[in-house]
Formats: structure tokens, C-alpha cells, sequence
């Protein structure tokens, strides 16, 4: 028997497959951690996973845990390079997917066009039947015309199918009775029902939702198991996780039948890696930012636990009302400002940042691939925070020449020194991410003086200072290996499922109340015990969203998981007053109205525990790489000790103003801060107060 554990995690962007490997010997604790990257390579992604376990000499037979997260699902969307869809609904609400909502963002644009459904109108057929919002059936389920619509379906040359019926929420009957029949007519045919993915009312959502789940679901389950087979191919036997947008991560069996669920499997373990960070460190509440090449995300965890919600869009902007996607998604917020943002001057001889970004090719100019527009890493480099002579880890080398022809252009336009434009462009992208970071702090009630801020990223610990001084945090803290962070959030992430139910009762019937919390924990412990889940393992954390009578919105309230009595209803209206008025600003002398639950099941699946890095007794200036002068863009130029991160260990300890080069990243530490490593390799940079 082996005295060693093996951990392996891949995250599958958009250029690149990251990989994070953690070896732990039970013997003396001593872990070994190893990153590696390669090319994605689209359309099969899984050749870019195995590519990657081999650049990096991963024994596959040696591995006792793997998770996987991928950006297929949000590509497939995004280039509409899904399946062709039919769908069939309830007779009369075969338009209720085009005519949505009237979230008409675009408010004056007389020639203003709703987003195009992902399934035209001639492939959206109804079958009669009705049930009314609490299950009940009104009229019964006519199949009569089902061969026909079937028989349409082929011809058209449909290649999945999506059932949602009215009121599913409340009552599957009619939409599992439909399932059956389909399975049993053309039973090599995808189909997917609401009831399958989301029990939750609002019908243009829903169905929504289910098209586009059935419209990943073949190519979501090609991949999925070609994964799963050159895995096995090359000695792995073991189970294999699929990162979720709910920070957990789940089976391929089940990830197969929904694929939905991992639309944002990437930014979610990133911030599920952040909350279990904090944990570790002592720091339950934090600000999770993640700058990449393109955006940057951030979310809010407090007490250790990061929100989620299914009020959930994709492509959504000034211009767009979108797309829902009711499945639950961590809650953050992204703006388009990245390391590739591009610096642009409009009509007004206004200079700003984003949101297009220079991508990975060309990219930035100084990467010398044919860029011609500065960038947010032009400017850092053109400021001396980014070492010309170290870009991009020594693996690329910097075009100044490139760098000075773009920032040149921008000069002349404005007016004003290359100095300067860099300058601008460095405090305007900081001003937008501030306001990112105040959308999930301040304007949902919280100060961001009690969070520590938690930045990765390739872009985060060059920003994330300056972000904190901005914010009033008390801490920035950069984790270890903060450029492959989502893939290392991964292996602390908990088997996890989301139930989402959607019942109206009255804030004082505490009976049905509990029979629907002790009914979700039921259906909990059944789906995971058919996955060899024990009972005694599972955690559950029930949520009842709770809104005022006659109002809209709902905040959810954390109740105990067992029996719910009189006290506890009290107790839950009381906290819900509390939560309404840290959210909205203000409460109401009015009767509250339940109208759901949420219930979080999780169980352990090998999550990682982290050792303390071992000490050679080397000092710090063994590793001093040198001084040159950093412009801070708000402070003005500085003269920085430059550290090079590799030979930091724990306990060392120094002041800004300082730079520390880390192979995928820079951290730029300002004057007065005063940095520590700590026992697991991440810096702390505490702020001046």
C-alpha cells in the first residue's frame, strides 16, 4: 500500500489547459505541488487534458482523485455550436420563449431586437394538458399528436429535445409522462425536462433553461466521455468530478443528464477555492477577485460561504437582454478588464479601458504577435511594475518597440507623455474593477473594511493592492499558485447539489413548512445514496426565501436542518427582516410570505488539506532579484526591491515599496505595505492604514 496521496486537477480555458498536481507523503506530510499548462485544443478538448498530464509526467495509475472543469458548456453557447433543439411545451405557450421579458436594456433604440431564441418557432410544438401553480391538473395530458411532432423532429433533422411543461415546478407528472413516452418512440434521442434541471416557477426562464441544456447535452456528453475513456486508456480507475457553477463538483453520470450545471465551472471553483483559502488562514470573510486576459470576476464569501443564485445570464449587456439560465450559479459580478484590454480614445478625446480586449493572439502588443493597441499589461509593463526582462516568465520575449508605437498613438491623440497614458490606463482599469468589487460589497450592504481581499489570477496580485487601498480592506492576500488557482480551487471542492423547490406558504405554517424541508433532505439522501453516498457523511443546509407579502424580491434565510417548530419560525422571520434590511435598506411592517427553499447537500470527497512548507533556513535576501524603479501611477515613482517569488518561504517578512516575480504572475506591493508569507507559501500584504 502506498504512502503517497495523489491529487490532480484540470481547468479547460479558452487558450490554455491549466493543471495543478499535489502529491502528499502520509509518511512525513511533506507535499509536493506541481503546475503545468498546455494549448487547448478545440474541438477535442480531452486531447488537451491528456496533453497536459503528460507535459507535466503525471503517473495516471498513481492518482487516487481527479476533478475537471471546462469552458465547453459556455463556448458551445456562446459560438452556437450546440445541437439542433426541438422543444416541446404546453399548448398555448409555444411563444413564450420568444416573447420573454421586458427587460429591454437598449430602452431607446427604436430598432431594438429581442435576443433570437436558440429554437426557431417551427420547432416549438405544444401538447394539450394543464396543471395549475400548485400541481393540480386542470386538464389531463393529450399525447394524440405526439408520433406527428416526433415524426417532424426527424425530418427537420432535431437533435435533442426539450420537454417543459406548464407549472412542472409544482408537479413533474405530466412532463415525466411525456419522457416516457419519448424514450419509448425514440429512445436514441437526448431529451431533457425542466423537472430534471430546476423546481423553480417563472416559465420563460425555465424553459429557456431546459433548450439550453438540451442544446449542449450531445456535445457535452461526447466530450464528457471521451474524457472518461482516454482517462481509463491511459490507467486511471478512479472517480472522476466535474467541477459545477455551485463551487462543487458532481459525478459524470449525473454531469452527463444536465451539462447545464457546468456552464461556469470555472470562475466557481476559483471562488470556491478563495472561500476555503480564508478557512484556512483565518479569514471567513473575503473579496475574491479574478482578473484574467479578457474579464475580471469577483464575488463575496461570508462566514466561509459563497452565495449562490439562479437569477443567472449569459451575454447579457447594455445592448442585450440575454439569455437565462436557472441553475445554481455562484454569485459574482464581471466587467470586461483584463490583462488584454484594450486602451481606446473616443470622440470626446476620452481615454478608456475595456471592455474589448487584444485576446491571446494577437494580444498585447509587446508580445510582439502583430498587436498594434496598448493594452492594461502594456501599460503595467511600460511603468516598470512588469520586468521587461522576465515577460511572461522569460517565456516571452518583450516587444518595447511595439509597446512605445501603441502608447505612442494614444499620447499623440491626448496630448500628454507615454508616462502618463500608462498611468490613466492603470487607474481607470482600477476604477472599474473597484466598482465591480463595490457591486457584490457596498451595494448589497456590506463594508468591505471588515473583508480581506483574496486576488489571482494572472492579473489579480498586480492590481489587488491598489484595489484594497481603494476598498479600505485590511488585507490583500495572494494564494500560492494564483495563476492556476481555479484548477487548485477544484481539489477543495465537495461532492455538492443544489435543490431549488418552489412552494407558497404562510410565514406562521410551520407543519408544512418543515414537511418541505424534511421532503428535500429525503430526495437528497436518496440521490446520493444511489451514487454509494452515505447518509452519516452528507451535510444539509436548508435556505427559506422568504419576501414580503405582495413584493417581488426574496432574500434567502438560514434555518437548522432538523424539525422546525414554532420557535424556529419565529427565529426565521426575525433573521429575515434583518437580511431583507442589509440587502434593500429598509423593512416593512408587513406579513411575510415563504415562497421556497433552497437545500445545500454536500459530502467530502477527498477534499484537500494543506501542510506548512518546509524551512531550508535561507534569508531573504537570498531572494532579492534586485531594484529598479516601479511607477505606482498613484504614488508616483519608487525605487523596488525586486523578490523572486520561488525563494520566498514562510515567516520572511519586508515592506513596499517591492515587487515579487512569480513565474505566471507579478505581485506590485506599494509603499508602506508590509508583506508576510505564511505557513502555506501565500503573501499577505497588509494595508496602511
Amino acid at each position: 500500500m502506498t504512502d503517497k496521496i495523489v491529487r490532480v486537477s484540470t481547468d479547460v480555458g479558452g487558450t490554455f489547459t491549466d493543471l495543478v498536481y499535489f502529491e502528499t507523503d502520509k509518511s512525513n506530510g511533506v507535499q509536493t505541488v506541481r503546475t503545468e499548462k498546455s494549448d487547448t485544443t478545440p474541438p477535442d478538448f480531452e486531447k488537451g487534458v491528456l496533453n497536459v498530464l503528460d507535459k507535466a509526467g503525471v503517473d495516471i495509475n498513481s492518482v487516487d482523485f481527479f476533478a475537471h472543469g471546462t469552458t465547453v458548456v459556455i463556448n458551445a453557447l456562446t459560438e452556437r455550436k450546440g445541437a439542433k433543439v426541438g422543444l416541446i411545451t404546453t399548448k398555448g405557450f409555444r411563444d413564450s420563449l420568444e416573447i420573454g421579458r421586458g427587460n429591454r436594456p437598449d430602452f431607446f433604440n427604436l430598432m431594438y431586437r429581442k435576443p433570437t431564441p436558440f429554437v426557431p418557432r417551427h420547432l416549438r410544438r405544444e401538447v394539450p394538458g394543464r396543471l395549475d401553480y400548485q400541481g393540480n391538473e386542470k386538464q389531463a395530458l393529450d399525447l394524440a399528436g405526439l408520433d406527428e411532432i416526433l415524426a417532424t423532429f426527424k425530418t427537420e433533422g432535431v437533435d435533442a429535445i426539450a420537454v417543459c411543461l406548464l407549472h412542472s415546478y409544482a408537479n413533474p407528472v405530466h412532463e415525466k409522462t411525456v419522457l416516457e413516452a419519448i424514450n419509448a418512440r425514440w429512445p436514441e434521442a437526448p431529451v431533457v425536462a425542466s423537472h430534471q434541471i430546476t423546481r423553480e416557477w417563472r416559465e420563460y426562464e425555465r424553459t429557456n433553461t431546459t433548450v439550453l441544456s438540451a442544446y449542449v447535452q450531445p456535445k457535452a456528453e461526447r466530450y464528457l466521455e471521451k474524457l472518461e475513456t482516454g482517462l481509463k486508456d491511459q490507467g486511471y480507475h478512479g472517480n472522476l468530478f466535474i467541477m459545477q457553477s455551485n463551487c462543487g463538483v458532481d459525478s459524470v453520470e449525473a454531469t452527463k443528464a444536465v451539462p447545464i450545471t457546468m456552464v461556469e465551472s470555472g470562475p466557481a471553483s476559483g471562488f470556491w477555492g478563495a472561500a476555503e483559502l480564508g478557512r484556512i488562514i483565518g479569514e471567513p470573510n473575503v473579496l475574491a477577485l479574478d482578473i484574467g486576459g479578457t474579464t475580471a470576476k469577483c464575488s463575496l464569501i461570508e462566514n466561509g460561504q459563497v452565495k449562490i443564485k439562479t437569477d443567472y445570464w449569459i451575454e447579457r449587456n447594455r445592448t442585450s437582454a440575454g439569455y437565462p439560465i436557472m441553475v445554481p450559479v455562484v454569485d459574482l459580478v464581471e466587467i470586461g478588464n483584463g490583462g488584454g484590454s484594450i486602451a481606446w480614445v473616443d470622440s470626446f478625446e476620452k481615454l478608456h479601458v475595456g471592455p474589448q480586449s487584444a485576446g491571446a493572439s494577437p494580444g498585447p502588443a509587446a508580445y510582439g504577435r502583430g498587436g498594434t493597441n496598448a493594452t492594461t499589461t502594456d501599460a503595467n509593463l511600460a511603468l516598470g511594475r512588469i520586468n521587461r526582462d522576465y515577460f511572461c516568465g522569460g517565456s516571452v520575449i518583450a516587444d518595447i518597440p511595439a509597446l512605445e508605437t501603441a502608447m505612442g498613438a494614444l499620447a499623440e491623440r491626448l496630448g500628454t507623455s507615454q508616462i502618463e497614458v500608462a498611468r490613466g490606463i492603470i487607474r481607470i482599469a482600477n476604477s472599474n474593477m473597484v466598482n465591480a468589487l463595490k457591486l457584490v460589497s457596498v451595494n448589497r450592504g456590506y463594508d468591505p473594511r471588515d473583508f480581506t481581499l483574496v486576488v489571482f489570477g494572472g492579473g489579480g496580485p498586480m492590481h489587488g493592492v491598489a484595489l484594497g487601498q481603494e476598498l479600505g480592506v485590511k488585507k490583500v492576500v495572494v494564494p500560492r499558485g494564483a495563476p492556476v488557482f481555479s484548477a487548485w480551487g477544484m481539489m477543495m471542492s465537495d461532492l455538492r447539489r443544489d435543490y431549488f423547490v418552489t412552494r407558497l406558504l404562510d410565514e406562521n405554517d410551520y407543519v408544512a413548512l418543515n414537511a418541505l424541508v424534511q421532503e428535500a433532505i429525503a430526495l437528497a439522501k436518496s440521490e446520493f445514496g444511489r451514487e454509494g453516498v452515505d447518509e452519516s457523511v452528507i451535510s444539509m443546509r436548508p435556505l427559506i426565501r422568504c419576501r414580503y407579502q405582495n413584493q417581488e424580491f426574496a432574500v434567502e434565510v438560514p434555518v437548522a436542518a432538523g424539525a422546525i417548530g414554532a420557535d424556529e419560525a419565529k427565529r426565521m422571520v426575525a433573521d429575515f427582516h434583518e437580511i431583507y434590511e442589509r440587502e434593500y435598506t429598509y423593512r416593512l411592517d408587513a406579513g411575510v410570505e415563504i415562497i421556497g427553499l433552497h437545500l445545500i447537500a454536500s459530502s467530502e470527497v477527498g477534499k484537500l488539506e494543506l501542510v506548512a512548507l518546509p524551512k531550508s533556513g535561507a534569508s531573504l535576501t537570498d531572494a532579492v532579484k534586485g531594484r529598479r524603479i516601479v511607477d505606482y501611477a498613484t504614488e508616483g515613482e519608487h525605487e523596488a526591491t525586486i523578490y523572486d517569488a520561488t525563494k520566498l518561504e514562510p515567516d520572511m517578512t519586508f515592506n513596499g515599496p517591492a515587487i515579487i516575480e512569480d513565474p505566471g504572475t507579478t505581485i506590485v506591493v506599494h509603499p508602506g505595505n508590509t508583506v508576510l508569507i505564511d505557513d502555506f507559501g501565500n503573501t499577505h500584504i497588509n494595508i496602511r492604514g
